[in-house]
């Protein structure tokens, strides 16, 4: 798959059904020796710039259940919380 195709696609919470966001608005953090993507890191933010900042969401690629061709299914259980470097 490229990258084109995989950044459109919602991400979707198994759990709850919730829409987290999107893949072109996250980053992915990338094996630098194999290429592999290892994680999605959902940004918090705020809402318009108010308020207290959420945490970023880190999912791991394991945590992945189904890409498909317009939503991508996570389970995150597996996921944690975690400051922006």
């Amino acid at each position: 798959m490229r990258l084109s195709e995989f950044s459109g696609k919602e991400i979707i919470d198994f759990e709850n059904g919730e829409r987290m966001g999107i893949i072109g608005h996250s980053d992915l953090e990338i094996n630098d020796r194999t290429g592999e993507i290892t994680s999605i890191i959902l940004p918090g933010g705020s809402f318009f710039g108010f308020g207290k900042r959420r945490e970023d969401v880190v999912i791991p690629w394991k945590s992945i259940m189904k890409i498909g061709p317009e939503m991508i299914i996570v389970d995150i259980s597996g996921a944690h919380q975690a400051s922006r470097r």
